[in-house]
C-alpha cells in the first residue's frame, strides 16, 4: 500500500499506528531463519508469539526476539495452549515479565479436537486482564454477542475466527462477520483459518481492520512467497472495501452506454 494512501487509512491498535494490516505468526517454520524471511515478505508489523511454545524468556537459550527483534517489530505475546482462565491470567503476565509490553492476545481453548475457544473462561481471563493494564486482543467464535461482551469488558479489538485454527477453510459465515463489524467500535482482526491470498482480499473486503495467520504461510510450500501473497491480498482487499464495489444485479448492465449512438 502506497504511502499516501496509509496516510489517508492507517490501522490503530492499542494507541499505535501501523501501516500493514496484516498480523503473523511464529510457529511451525523449519527455523528462525525462515521465521524471519517470510516475516519481512509479509510487511507485517505486528508479530505473535506462543509464549508457552517458543522461548523468549531464557537468554541462555536461542530466543526468538533475537530474530524478530521488539526494535523492529511489535511483538504480540499469547496465550496458546492455555485451557483455562488461570493459565491465560498466568502466561500473559509472564510475557509482560519478560519484557515484552502489555499487549496480548488471549487464547482459552475448550476443546482440544476443534481448538474452539472456551468462552466464559476467555471472558474472564480478558476482564482480569484488563483490569490490570494489558491491552487485550480475544481470540473468539464469531458469535457477535460475545463479540459485544468482550468489547464491554474492555478489550482493544476482537478477533473472530472465521474457521477453525489451521484448517485452511477461509471464513465460513461472511454475515455474522458483518453483524459484528456493524456493532463493534473497536477493530475487528480476523483470526484463524485463513488459507490462501483469497481469503486474507476477502475478510479486508468485508471491512475488517486486519487479519492474523500462520499456518497458511508457514505450512505453504513456499512460505516465503505465501507471506508476499498474503501482503498483497491484504493491500488489494482494503483498497477493495474503499474502493466501494458495485452493487448486485440480477441482470445484466451494458458496460458501455449506447443513448444517443443511434440518433
Amino acid at each position: 500500500m502506497t504511502r499516501d494512501l496509509f496516510m489517508e487509512d492507517p490501522f490503530v491498535l492499542g494507541g499505535k499506528t501501523y501501516q500493514s494490516r496484516l498480523i503473523v505468526g511464529t510457529g511451525k517454520y523449519k527455523d528462525f531463519e525462515e521465521t524471519r524471511r517470510a516475516i519481512d515478505a509479509s510487511g507485517a508489523e505486528i508479530v505473535t508469539v506462543a509464549v508457552r511454545r517458543v522461548n523468549i524468556t531464557d537468554p541462555g537459550k536461542e530466543n526468538l526476539l533475537d530474530h524478530v527483534p521488539p526494535s523492529t517489530f511489535t511483538i504480540l505475546p499469547n496465550t496458546a495452549g492455555c485451557y483455562t482462565a488461570e493459565e491465560a491470567i498466568r502466561t500473559a503476565r509472564l510475557a509482560r515479565e519478560a519484557g515484552v509490553g502489555d499487549l496480548v492476545k488471549i487464547e482459552v481453548i475448550g476443546d482440544e479436537k476443534t481448538l474452539f475457544p472456551d468462552v466464559p473462561a476467555t471472558i474472564e481471563a480478558c476482564r482480569v486482564l484488563v483490569e490490570e493494564g494489558f491491552v487485550v486482543l480475544p481470540y473468539i467464535t464469531d458469535d457477535p454477542i460475545t463479540c459485544k461482551k468482550l468489547e464491554d469488558v474492555g478489550c482493544a479489538a476482537v478477533m473472530p475466527l472465521a474457521a477453525p485454527i489451521g484448517s485452511g477453510l477461509g471464513i465460513r459465515n461472511p454475515y455474522n462477520l458483518k453483524i459484528i463489524l456493524e456493532q463493534s467500535s473497536v477493530p475487528v482482526i480476523v483470526d484463524a483459518g485463513v488459507g490462501c491470498a483469497s481469503d486474507a482480499a476477502r475478510a479486508l473486503e468485508l471491512g475488517c481492520d486486519a487479519v492474523l495467520m500462520n499456518t497458511a504461510i508457514a505450512g505453504a510450500d513456499d512460505p516465503v512467497a505465501m507471506a508476499r501473497a498474503m501482503r498483497l491480498g491484504v493491500e488489494a482487499g482494503r483498497l477493495s472495501f474503499r474502493a466501494g464495489r458495485i452493487p448486485r444485479k440480477l441482470y445484466a448492465t451494458a458496460s458501455s452506454p449506447i443513448e444517443g449512438m443511434l440518433d
